[in-house]
């Protein structure tokens, strides 16, 4: 899969944004959390770099679960994961 040369603007940009919610939300509901968290990471630097006007065009469901359910069990509160192996 090539890199892309230029970065998203406009709608393309906003259509991103919603893709990657989804499949961190699809890796959520099969249990992959690590994948989750990396898809919403992510998601959530496009998001950033939105206009107000562009996030408004963000379907609210996607956005309530990118800003406020993810964080409660992604935010820098929780603790971060550990790797598989152990050190010796």
């Amino acid at each position: 899969m090539a890199k892309q040369e230029e970065p998203l603007t406009g709608e393309a940009l906003v259509k991103e944004v919603c893709r990657r919610i989804r499949v961190a939300r699809s890796y959520w509901d099969a249990h992959n959390n690590a994948a989750c968290r990396g898809e919403r990471e992510k998601a959530l630097a496009l998001y950033n770099t939105l206009t107000k006007e562009q996030k408004d065009q963000i379907p609210q469901q996607l956005r309530v679960w990118l800003r406020y359910r993810s964080e409660k069990y992604f935010g820098t509160h929780r603790t971060p994961p550990k790797s598989k192996r152990k050190l010796k």
